[in-house]
């Protein structure tokens, strides 16, 4: 990508680890990971509990200090910055958090809260200039001028999240990271949240990194879908080529695992069955990662770790021996695909787990 907003190269986070006084090794919470986030795209983060998501969104965002590579964020590169040089820079980047509620100061006021970053970051000094502001940001994320004055145990789970996405807008950033933004809402107001996130992208241009366990999530709102099994990517592909031809077998046992509501549709061929548990983060399998679980794992995939190269499909996968399309027709058949009043096959999805990411 010629205009990434967001390079990341090699991301590596080990968590020093300890069994009372003795160190027990390292947390391999992130181990080598490479995407980018182009300037107006969206891109989605999936993976099961504990597989590294929102420790890269945090080290994205520099939360967190990574144990090694490289972050850059529009051609600057920030991985090393101290916290007096990032700050000017934290502007371009902002977050919004899984739970509104414990991410809002309980005791400010809605107004205050999204004036907050324009005093940080110095815009708008004067205060009609902050007012006409929050009002705007306000209009744009559907709340009105008499939720101004209101405090956050006022408000309903949906009108709180959409305070925190004023909140991060208003210092303008170029990048939006979105960790798990729907998941602490009733499912009745998801969707007009990531209605919102969406209208906003298209009319703001921002670039968003959406973290997520739900694949429905991830398939309403982003153009490109990276999968991440136990700290490294497995795949990365457009959205609707994951969903309907996965390459890699995880990919596959994901959208396998997703329940079917439509009693129109019945399963159809082999679905895998994964044997065993997700590896400690303490002790990861040699090679590739997922080779204790996976149903096509030969030898090699102990001994030699598969690179993140193009496969056949349009999409990328970490796999010495991708699905074949025959294989991802078969695994995917109930959950990537479902009849339409017309007859015609859509592409759907829903969470693959049942926990929050990690």
């Amino acid at each position: 990508m010629s205009d990434a907003v967001v390079e990341v190269r090699d991301l590596v986070k080990h968590f020093p680890s300890r069994r009372g006084t003795d160190r027990a090794g390292a947390v391999h919470a992130v181990d080598g990971i490479s995407f980018e986030v182009a300037r107006g795209e969206a891109l989605g983060i999936v993976g099961e509990t504990g597989c590294g998501k929102t420790t890269t969104a945090r080290l994205l965002l520099r939360l967190l200090k990574p144990t090694a590579g490289t972050i850059r964020l529009e051609g600057e590169d920030i991985t090393r910055l101290s916290a007096r040089r990032l700050r000017p820079l934290r502007r371009r980047m902002q977050m919004v958090f899984q739970d509104p509620q414990s991410s809002l100061n309980p005791r400010r006021t809605v107004g205050a809260t999204i004036a907050e970053p324009l005093l940080v970051h110095g815009l708008h000094a004067g205060a009609s200039e902050r007012d006409r502001a929050v009002a705007s940001l306000l209009e744009r994320v559907g709340l009105g001028p008499g939720d101004r004055d209101r405090l956050p145990h006022e408000l309903s789970g949906g009108e709180r999240q959409r305070v925190a996405i004023a909140r991060a807008l208003a210092p303008q950033p170029s990048l939006l990271v979105a960790d798990e933004p729907v998941s602490a809402l009733d499912v009745s107001i998801q969707a007009q949240i990531l209605n919102l996130l969406a209208d906003l992208r298209r009319d703001l241009g921002l670039s968003v990194l959406l973290i997520s366990h739900d694949l429905s999530v991830v398939r309403h709102v982003c153009d490109r879908v990276a999968v991440m099994y136990a700290g490294k990517l497995v795949e990365v592909a457009e959205t609707q080529t994951l969903f309907l031809h996965p390459r890699h077998p995880y990919t596959g046992a994901l959208l396998a695992a997703v329940p079917v509501a439509d009693p129109r549709v019945q399963r159809r061929g082999r679905e895998p069955v994964l044997a065993g548990e997700p590896p400690s983060p303490t002790r990861p399998p040699r090679a590739c990662r997922f080779h204790p679980r996976c149903p096509k794992a030969q030898d090699v995939c102990a001994e030699d770790e598969p690179a993140l190269d193009l496969k056949p499909g349009g999409g990328v996968a970490a796999c010495h021996f991708p699905l074949t399309d025959a294989e991802a027709s078969e695994w995917t058949s109930g959950a990537a695909r479902r009849p339409d009043r017309d007859g015609e096959a859509t592409a759907v999805a829903s969470p693959p787990d049942r926990g929050a990411g990690a």
